[in-house]
């Protein structure tokens, strides 16, 4: 009999893979977007289990507009942390696992080298802070978790650095990419596999780093995109003083992933060559 996964956040540019990756593997997905369920409506995301047979739930609604976010605490929070809660509250209470999509962002990035799962959280912004909540609240109200913090998300569908780079090269000639913060690019098809694995390989439930293994800059990305497409244009690295916003962000947010996903790289030159050849 078919598992079926409810999957939050189906519109978003990584519910999109992931509902196809878990279709293609050969589950039934419930796909849940903004229209069709208010996560921060415990009575609807109760209901939603009532009315159907769910056997894992992976919950990747969220605001995620990390500037924004800093002049709308009380609506990141909202949907972040307790939409999170709702969600932990309803599937705790059908006994159903929960997966549920965090970020390198709770982190301060003053560690120095890739941050394990043990390591204590710190945020510095408030999409940062939202989102570590969320851990707190699902780990408290359902034990039967997954939490998978990722980072530097790029794919097919939405907007994200990958795609603005290789649009940007086609009308200039040099781009100004900063250079002094370091993270773990991640192809949300990468972590869609990841999240398979935890359920298929009945991984012990708690904390884990999906993001693509090793690391690099913003501008050792830019860099290696216009390798891998053989784009001729000059990059030039720049610090993060010189493009300020409104967030702040970790200087050193990698995580050490445990082996979990492959190397960013890898998954990189799949991504471009299948998107942009």
């Amino acid at each position: 009999m078919k598992k079926t996964v409810l999957i939050t956040g189906s519109n978003g540019m990584f519910g999109q893979d992931a509902a196809r990756l878990f279709v293609d593997s050969g589950y039934d997905v419930l796909r849940a977007n903004k229209a069709d369920l208010d996560v921060t409506n415990l009575a609807q995301v109760r209901e939603i289990f009532a009315k159907n047979k769910i056997d894992f739930v992976l919950h990747a609604a969220a605001y995620t507009k990390v500037d924004d976010a800093e002049t709308n605490k009380d609506l990141v929070f909202l949907i972040n942390a307790e939409g999170a809660e709702n969600m932990a509250i309803a599937s705790g209470e059908k006994a159903v696992p929960m997966i549920y999509i965090s970020t390198d962002y709770v982190f301060d990035g003053e560690k120095g080298t890739a941050y394990l799962v043990s390591d204590k959280t710190n945020t510095i912004n408030v999409y940062g802070a939202s989102k570590l909540a969320g851990e707190e609240n699902v780990r408290r109200e359902n034990p039967m978790h997954y939490i998978a913090r990722t980072s530097w998300l790029y794919g097919d569908h939405g907007k994200n650095f990958v795609d603005t780079m290789v649009q940007l090269s086609k009308n200039q000639t040099s781009l100004k990419v900063v250079n002094d913060q370091l993270g773990c690019p991640t192809w949300t098809c990468d972590l869609a596999e990841g999240i398979k694995n935890l359920i298929e390989k009945k991984m012990p439930f708690g904390i884990y780093h999906l993001c693509g293994g090793g690391f690099t800059t913003w501008f050792g990305l830019a860099k290696k995109i216009f390798e891998i497409l053989k784009i001729e244009i000059e990059v030039i690295p720049v610090s993060t003083a010189e493009f300020p916003r409104p967030a702040k962000r970790p200087r050193f947010s990698a995580m050490d992933n445990g082996g979990l996903i492959r190397n960013w790289e890898e998954g990189l030159a799949d991504y471009l060559v299948g998107k942009h050849k």
